[in-house]
């Protein structure tokens, strides 16, 4: 991978490179709510340069950066959305004078700590799945015998369930802690109140955003075509509340009563370079599930509680 200097200074340790460059919708005092890209401590404001004409030549949708969510955006689909991403990234590099040197640039450049970060995307659905051998094998240590805590379909095809997208909120938005009926092993019946085992899940979550009809079939091939890019997910469990409800049907209450995202969304290109093969699929998954290309990033991500 070529090195790429930028004209932006960026902290060090930052998160928010010149490789990076993830989208997300901010607003604050004097702005309304609109589609920025993240850099060091700064968002670049997409309707300026947009107003400016520095994406003319792209003959985007008027106001299409003016928007309280990303789903027209990523509506546009991925070579649109690559594009516009790209056309930023060339703008920022240590050679371009082109914003570098611009008058405009003090309006492009928002101050994040100034900034309030929104919802990145409308959710209209939201499937969690089980996302390794290990995970599957914890969760059935948790609720099941240990001794057979992975279930056999766990080979054979993906596991998940649907949880409640309109619970899913914004990092740094305070959560309530859910009521519900739990039942300790020594307890001869069930009781009502507050959890007392909540939980978090540091997890990676995937936005789609290109539409398909009902019935239709998306092919592993074709899978990455429909995935913008990820997020970080807090899926927040009420874990006594979940041991005694999910038994038949799985998890309700213990899992839907808050889920915080990272507004940032980091595309599929900025993830390219930590592609790396997956473990070995034993036995070897039906036909339809196969995967041509590395299909798992090498990603390391840490989680500190704070009391």
């Amino acid at each position: 991978m070529n090195e790429l200097k930028t004209w932006v200074e960026i902290p060090k340790n930052s998160d928010f490179t010149i490789y990076n460059l993830p989208f997300g919708i901010f607003k604050n005092k004097r702005l309304s709510p609109r589609v920025g890209i993240a850099i060091g401590d700064k968002i670049v404001d997409l309707s300026i340069l947009d107003q400016e004409g520095f994406f003319a030549d792209l003959f985007l949708p008027e106001g299409i950066f003016l928007s309280e969510s990303l789903n027209d955006l990523i509506a546009l689909g991925k070579t649109q959305t690559k594009k516009i991403r790209e056309r930023v990234q060339d703008l920022l590099l240590a050679d371009n004078e082109k914003l570098r040197d611009h008058s405009i640039r003090g309006k492009v450049m928002v101050n994040r700590k100034e900034a309030e970060m929104l919802l990145p995307v409308k959710i209209g659905d939201y499937t969690d799945f089980y996302s390794s051998m290990e995970h599957a094998t914890n969760v059935g240590k948790m609720f099941r015998d240990p001794e057979n805590a992975l279930l056999p379909n766990w080979k054979h095809l993906p596991v998940g369930y649907h949880g409640r997208a309109s619970s899913i909120i914004p990092s740094g938005v305070n959560i309530h802690r859910p009521k519900g009926q739990f039942k300790d092993p020594d307890m001869e019946s069930p009781s009502f109140g507050p959890s007392r085992r909540m939980d978090f899940e540091l997890e990676l979550a995937f936005i789609t955003g290109k539409s398909t009809k009902l019935g239709d079939s998306v092919s592993t091939d074709d899978a990455e075509d429909y995935i913008f890019g990820f997020v970080l997910f807090n899926d927040w469990s009420a874990r006594d509340i979940q041991a005694w409800e999910y038994v038949p049907l799985g998890p309700f209450l213990g899992k839907s009563f808050a889920s915080s995202i990272s507004p940032w969304v980091v595309t599929m290109e900025a993830l390219d370079q930590f592609r790396l093969e997956g473990p070995t699929q034993d036995p070897e998954v039906l036909p339809y599930l196969k995967c041509e290309t590395p299909h798992s990033f090498d990603i390391n991500l840490e989680a500190y509680i704070q009391p």
